[in-house]
């Protein structure tokens, strides 16, 4: 792993215990990170990746596909793992409980690839757990009660009314969502790393639409601004600070 404390000017080799497979942070810990390892487990750091240590009490094994935070508790922590299901721990990863199985999808159980929690207003209300998949995207309450397609919030509404279903712009649908980012400073904001690039969502994922062209790998997003985001694209990191109306390349050495 390799850390830039100054926008990827400069950067600095950051040791981890094992391959690691899926990682995410939160704004109110700037200098924790958590890691999902591709032997099973997760490692949390709080010292920006300096030294880490093993979280895993009670979690299943198999490979950690993905990790989120939970957008409004930074010590909730949500894991999906290879073949099992959702996993999550209120207490910073000490101790770990089933949440719920994974998401089914054309016919089949699906593992998440990468998750996000987002903080969203919408017919549901309350958090929402989004995860991409090999077969498209999906997104679950923090009840856990059932995965289900990312809607527009009055979409039921107008199946009962018979009114104009509200428009939708999905993401291309024979593709996998190998990275999703939610930005806290606007949490209907949305970014998402497929093959065919960079994807970005104002309204939690109804309407996407597309920022830049390529093998797209991965996106995060900086916790006060929206539109400053970083992509792996084509195997080389890209930042742009428009929203992904232009992007600059980063040399990482």
């Amino acid at each position: 792993m390799r850390a830039s404390p100054d926008d990827g000017r400069s950067w600095h080799d950051r040791p981890t215990p094992s391959p690691v497979s899926s990682i995410a942070t939160h704004p109110a810990r700037p200098g924790r990170l958590l890691a999902g390892l591709a032997r099973g487990g997760v490692t949390v750091s709080d010292d920006g990746g300096t030294t880490w240590a093993a979280r895993s009490e009670g979690l299943a094994s198999g490979e950690v596909t993905a990790l989120a935070v939970a957008a409004g508790n930074p010590d909730m922590i949500y894991a999906a793992i290879r073949g099992d299901g959702l996993w999550k721990s209120e207490d910073a990863g000490a101790t770990w409980a089933l949440a719920m199985d994974r998401p089914w999808l054309d016919a089949a159980e699906r593992d998440p690839l990468t998750l996000a929690s987002v903080d969203l207003e919408t017919g549901m209300g309350g958090i929402w757990i989004y995860a991409g998949t090999e077969k498209g995207l999906t997104r679950v309450p923090d009840c856990f009660c059932r995965w289900q397609d990312v809607q527009p919030g009055n979409a039921m509404d107008a199946l009962v009314t018979g009114d104009t279903p509200p428009a939708e712009a999905p993401l291309p649908a024979d593709e996998p969502v190998l990275s999703l980012a939610s930005a806290p400073a606007a949490p209907s904001t949305l970014y998402a790393a497929l093959p065919s690039g960079v994807w970005a969502s104002q309204d939690g994922g109804v309407i996407w639409t597309h920022k830049a062209k390529g093998q797209g790998r991965a996106v995060a997003v900086h916790p006060r601004d929206e539109n400053h985001i970083a992509a792996l694209l084509n195997g080389t990191l890209n930042l742009s600070r428009d929203g992904g109306a232009t992007w600059a390349a980063l040399a990482v050495a």
